[in-house]
């Protein structure tokens, strides 16, 4: 078990390779490499597919064994600033590494013939490539630092993906948007990052929970103060899982190609904000307010997608307010503190959304 858990560092590093020499042969035989363009689905797949069989043995482990497991390699240390990256494996992240290789993979192998005639095929397969890397990323690190700067990653994947057509206006205009948006968001989650720093000198998961914990318990903390850096922490997840009142962007979302619009920002990166409740669960739990707060967005969500999918003649943006519904579920659930509840479902929503999605459109392509 320790030895499997030893090389789980290199999941996000796995589907890496991919853009790095696409980048290198466009760049030194650009000739050559676009004339075999189709080649490099096969890589892409087959590494994402590495990916899944090893999270499908760490998630095996867990399931056997129910421990966490968690390294961290020095970066900078000195009297006042301490700077620490590793890679933390729990259940969540377990069952968050089989849900995105699992989506990824059927993105590329549907992407590979829906791109085919496209001139910017191999700009497309290396954004997604790094797209899942910082996907994974995200859900093995360690530390809130850390996951700030993958979540900022899949952020401009998102931004490159949604603009893709960037000749298009409307798929222009659709990325600015999103972009704009989710820096909103995104500022919100820095400063709150900052604030329970400052509060409890740690960024580490484990240290952090800890010491917060010891201090509401001896209530040594302001509670305003407290409540204001959990609620800037929250803007981060409304931002990326679309939650009211930053779910503007996804709609628009939907103008990249199919494989991005109706699979990427309906299932796997939404989820991204989802994964950052659930992770800081035991953060916001001892907030009480917070908790109110997560679960009042949810209902408003709920509600608001739901209404808003009904009145759509696009059935792009119809898959969209229908996505921001379920969004609100999970966060309604987690919200009331349901850890189980909030993650099961997005178990659930993103396997609905790898059979609705994407095996109806590979078995069309494979019949005719």
């Amino acid at each position: 078990m320790e030895y499997i858990h030893q090389y789980s560092w290199i999941i996000p590093f796995i589907p890496l390779p991919v853009p790095i020499f696409i980048g290198v042969g466009l760049l030194l035989f650009p000739t050559a490499t676009k004339k075999i363009r189709r080649m490099w689905a096969f890589p892409s797949i087959l590494l994402l597919t590495i990916v899944m069989i090893f999270s499908i043995d760490l998630s095996i482990h867990q399931i056997e064994n129910s421990s966490i497991y968690q390294y961290v390699w020095s970066w900078t240390i000195n009297n006042d600033l301490s700077l620490e990256f590793g890679y933390l494996i729990d259940s969540l992240t377990s069952i968050m590494s089989i849900l995105i290789t699992t989506v990824g993979i059927l993105v590329l192998i549907y992407s590979d013939s829906y791109m085919s005639h496209d001139q910017g095929y191999l700009r497309f397969f290396t954004y997604l490539s790094f797209f899942n890397t910082s996907m994974l990323g995200l859900v093995t690190s360690s530390n809130l630092i850390q996951v700030y700067i993958f979540w900022e990653l899949v952020g401009m994947c998102s931004y490159l993906l949604i603009g893709f057509w960037f000749t298009r206006p409307i798929a222009a205009n659709a990325c600015q948007k999103a972009f704009v948006t989710n820096r909103v968001g995104d500022f919100g989650l820095l400063l709150g990052i900052l604030g329970f720093y400052w509060i409890t000198g740690s960024l580490e998961f484990r240290d952090l929970f800890q010491i917060f914990n010891n201090l509401i318990y001896k209530n040594e903390v302001n509670l305003f103060f407290v409540t204001l850096c959990a609620l800037l922490l929250f803007c981060g997840s409304v931002a990326k899982s679309a939650q009211f009142p930053l779910h503007v962007w996804l709609p628009d979302a939907m103008e990249g190609p199919t494989p991005i619009s109706a699979l990427i920002h309906a299932a796997t990166m939404v989820a991204a904000g989802i994964f950052l409740v659930a992770r800081l669960l035991p953060l916001f739990i001892v907030i009480p307010p917070i908790m109110s707060v997560i679960a009042l967005i949810g209902i408003i969500t709920v509600v608001l997608g739901a209404t808003l999918a009904i009145a759509q003649k696009d059935i792009k943006k119809n898959l969209a307010y229908s996505t921001m519904s379920q969004l609100g579920y999970m966060m309604l659930a987690l919200g009331m503190g349901s850890y189980q509840l909030g993650v099961d479902t997005v178990a659930v929503f993103l396997l609905r959304w790898v059979v609705v999605s994407d095996v109806v459109p590979i078995w069309q392509v494979m019949i005719g």
